[in-house]
């Protein structure tokens, strides 16, 4: 099979596509044929070098969380799912047995790891975390799901927002926050985004957001966010200087949910106006698969039309993350497999 391989970790130009032996499904587990894989900030970081969790003296390494294809072989002990069945991956990787696995939530587990494997043409995974796909969601759609989508529709569910509530989503042009806004919107929570680009922040106006606000300096957004309101809570993927700007503008008791780093690793807050303003900090990451089962149904229903930016073949899978790098992008990005 074919696989879109990081052959070294030097950024886009480190993605070759290489032939590797069809997986062969073990116990519990099972083999799907890919037809789409998105691609994500987390991949990147990846090929940049920018992550632990690939030592760069054992590539190739093949990456891609997002699967959605069809089933071609099962396993030993595996009654879930059953050749032909077309399915989407939850690519949370637990340990099974801990208090958050047996009690929820489950990305809380101590041992809780992703999945790695989606940009090929076949994908070895445990069965017990494949969903079946309802008639008239296609691949594609699938795997816009799985990290940008779940990671929002968790963060707004610890973000405890209400309809009527205001939510702030800085740099909401990405597709956790393009996602974040959509599913804010069909809560009937009111939404304000930021952006560099005019153009973008047209679309996501189009997509449902209230107010938007061009610029990305911290700085300037305090007073253009103050304009509109206080949030109510704001849902922050960019982490760095953000991270200040959203306590900062915060109205008293609210909430901020935090799942990335994008604009920095580290961050500096006000500490009194913290615990003085009974303002809460919360850190998130991914979700649930019952979460992921809830966005397969508002698919299905036609309640969710997830944003994708555009799609590129297994072999240009170098130039999709080479445009997820420029930013210049509005939702996500989809790898195909043109065999399929």
């Amino acid at each position: 099979m074919r696989a879109a391989a990081f052959t070294e970790l030097t950024g886009p130009d480190g993605v070759s596509v290489v032939n590797q032996p069809t997986p062969e499904p073990g116990r519990g587990e099972a083999v799907v044929d890919v037809e789409a894989c998105s691609i994500n900030h987390h991949d990147l970081w990846i090929l940049n070098g920018e992550s632990s969790m690939v030592d760069p003296t054992d590539l190739p390494f093949v990456s891609g969380l997002d699967v959605a294809g069809t089933v071609s072989d099962v396993g030993e002990g595996v009654t879930g799912v059953e050749p032909g069945d077309r399915v989407v991956l939850c690519p949370n990787e637990t340990c099974g047995t801990c208090r958050f696995c047996r009690e929820g939530p489950e990305n809380l587990c101590a041992d809780y790891s992703l999945y790695h494997g989606g940009l090929a043409e076949s994908a070895r995974v445990e069965a017990s975390r494949l969903l079946r796909l309802p008639d008239g969601v296609d691949a594609t759609t699938a795997a816009a799901l799985p990290t940008a989508y779940l990671t929002a529709y968790h963060m707004l569910r610890r973000a405890e927002v209400e309809p009527g509530d205001l939510l702030f989503v800085p740099g909401a042009t990405g597709g956790v926050g393009v996602a974040a806004v959509q599913l804010a919107t069909l809560q009937g929570v009111r939404t304000v985004g930021t952006s560099s680009s005019a153009s973008k922040l047209e679309t996501l106006a189009d997509l449902g957001a209230d107010h938007t606000i061009k610029g990305t300096d911290p700085e300037t957004l305090r007073s253009a966010v103050a304009d509109v309101g206080r949030p109510d809570a704001v849902l922050n993927h960019l982490g760095g200087a953000y991270t200040g700007l959203g306590l900062d503008v915060m109205r008293r008791g609210g909430r901020m949910v935090v799942c990335g780093r994008t604009a920095g690793a580290t961050s500096e807050i006000d500490v009194p106006d913290l615990f003085l303003g009974h303002k809460r900090v919360i850190g998130s990451t991914m979700g649930t698969q019952a979460d992921l089962e809830r966005l397969v149904d508002l698919v299905a229903s036609g309640d969710l039309s997830p944003r994708i930016d555009r799609t590129f073949p297994l072999e240009e899978t170098g130039a999709a993350f080479a445009t997820m790098q420029e930013r210049d992008t509005l939702g996500k990005l989809v790898v195909t497999t043109s065999s399929r």
